[in-house]
């Protein structure tokens, strides 16, 4: 099975969160928000939380270096490799590797994030569709906020949507 057939088959929904929205923007605006360090640092956290740097290739085995500040100045990077890249419809990433397709310490997830055209003015209907290894790590991903977190990061989202 290739890459692109595995992402798309059906996944066993114990081990996958989802978020949608409705977004007042084009497509494009959107995934530019998720591929633009500056943009990103804007809202991929939940604040009081804030991104103290953001490395994007975006591209099939390009790395993504994300750092999370927390309100005290830890920081926590998150590390990873997109596996597909469809310029404003699509993006397929993963922690389970780091640069260079080197293997993390500890993968978690793969997150297929699409952005369609909705309704005749152009809005953007955003999913994100997180599937973990095991039914725990999607528990444990559920415990720590998934969709509080996720879906104050979409509100962030959409305030940014409004300026750029």
């Amino acid at each position: 099975m290739n890459i692109h057939a595995a992402i798309n088959s059906s996944f066993p929904t114990e081990r996958e969160l989802v978020i949608e929205r409705i977004f007042d923007a084009p497509r494009e605006k959107v995934y530019r928000a998720w591929t633009e360090p500056k943009l990103v640092k804007q809202w991929f956290v939940p604040r009081p939380w804030t991104i103290s740097g953001a490395a994007l290739d975006v591209r099939p085995g390009g790395q993504s270096q994300i750092v999370m500040r927390d309100p005290d100045g830890n920081d926590h990077p998150n590390e990873g490799i997109y596996l597909e890249v469809v310029p404003n419809q699509k993006l397929v990433f993963t922690d389970a590797f780091t640069d260079a397709w080197v293997p993390s310490q500890k993968p978690f997830m793969l997150a297929i994030v699409t952005f369609e055209y909705v309704g005749k003015d152009g809005g953007t209907r955003y999913t994100a569709r997180v599937r973990h290894w095991s039914s725990e790590d999607r528990e444990a991903h559920e415990k720590m906020g998934f969709h509080e977190g996720w879906g104050q990061c979409a509100d962030q989202l959409a305030e940014l949507l409004k300026t750029i």
